[in-house]
């Protein structure tokens, strides 16, 4: 744990979820996404909580499901399925 000049901490746990606030290094990033011996979850390299590990198949599933959530609503809007411009009357005949 490091302390600035006014003696707050920059990093540590706060009721179990880390944080980081030191100034971050590139060298410092980039491990931050990169790390094959942890697990899907790591440490944010800068800020609160946790983000993903790139090195961890599971996360590269995460990635591509929501990107495909993306695409799909991206091409709603596009013409696709749901379609709002118009009401449709429905009759129904009773005999």
């Amino acid at each position: 744990m490091s302390d600035n000049e006014s003696g707050k901490p920059q990093s540590g746990e706060l009721f179990g979820i880390p944080y980081n606030f030191d100034r971050p290094s590139i060298g410092r990033m980039l491990s931050a996404y990169w790390q094959p011996d942890k697990g899907m979850l790591v440490e944010k390299p800068f800020g609160v909580g946790y983000t993903l590990n790139l090195a961890n198949w599971r996360s590269w599933i995460v990635v591509l499901v929501a990107g495909g959530l993306l695409w799909q609503e991206t091409q709603k809007g596009r013409g696709g399925e749901v379609s709002d411009e118009e009401p449709v009357e429905v009759i129904v005949d009773d005999d």
